[in-house]
């Protein structure tokens, strides 16, 4: 139980296939009592049904576009436990026209929702979150891709915001660790969730991956979960600043 009297937050929870709630079910297991956020009254009624297979969880709307939720969200938090051990962020979107043709004909107004909502949401959420973590050795962790550092087809406007959502993970890890909370990432190999079905060829994606990874095998969301519970676990106290990858090996292949 290395999460015992642990409490975190975890955002991103969609559907039962969300990388996020099998991060959540990792964190569950391992003791941790857990805040699942939902964006609006239609995701939450998915959110909802799943969090009866929790103990005792604490469900609350926030939309990370917005400030002032976020405000409300750690406001409710501090009532409602006092505190937070960790924080998982799994978000990320663009506009489903922006993942589909050339990245060069990105538009400004899909650009700006694409960094706005998968990277700078990790700063405005870590930003309000510190006062909430002092001296409890926090950890905070997000999800992030390899199509940040190479060519994914269709991923486009998506890796851009991925390179810039590791690169905050390595800005917030030295702002950060002073006051005793690290901060990581996660890099996922091709799963079929919610949000990767918006990326053009995402079954290509996962068949390649299945056939040329060194694991030669599909990634499951426990495999990301039992990860994320590492990175949140004092298992992981000397590790900050880093992108971790739990792809069977993919990132390492040259072709």
């Amino acid at each position: 139980m290395l999460l015992e009297g642990k409490i975190g937050l975890v955002m991103g929870v969609a559907n039962k296939r969300s990388i996020a709630w099998g991060i959540a079910q990792s964190l569950q297991g391992a003791g941790a009592r857990l805040i699942l956020t939902y964006q609006n009254d239609r995701l939450g009624e998915n959110v909802f049904k799943l969090a009866r297979d929790l103990i005792d969880p604490i469900l609350l709307g926030c939309d990370v576009g917005s400030d002032e939720q976020i405000d409300r969200l750690m406001s409710d938090i501090q009532e409602k436990v006092g505190g937070l051990d960790f924080i998982v962020h799994a978000l990320a979107y663009a506009p489903r026209e922006e993942l589909a043709g050339s990245y060069v004909d990105t538009s400004r107004e899909g650009f700006r929702i694409a960094l706005d909502v998968s990277a700078y949401s990790l700063v405005a959420v870590a930003q309000r979150a510190v006062p909430l973590m002092k001296e409890r050795d926090g950890s905070i962790i997000t999800l992030t891709y390899l199509g940040s550092e190479r060519v994914v087809s269709g991923y486009n406007v998506m890796g851009v915001a991925k390179a810039a959502l590791e690169a905050s993970v390595r800005y917030l890890a030295n702002d950060l660790g002073p006051k005793g909370i690290r901060v990581n990432a996660i890099s996922a190999g091709p799963i079929k969730t919610l949000a990767s079905s918006a990326v053009s060829g995402i079954s290509g994606m996962i068949r390649l991956h299945t056939e040329r990874a060194p694991l030669r095998k599909p990634v499951e969301t426990s495999e990301i979960g039992d990860t994320a519970l590492f990175l949140v676990s004092p298992l992981s106290r000397g590790v900050t600043g880093e992108v971790l990858y739990v792809d069977g090996g993919y990132n390492i292949l040259g072709v």
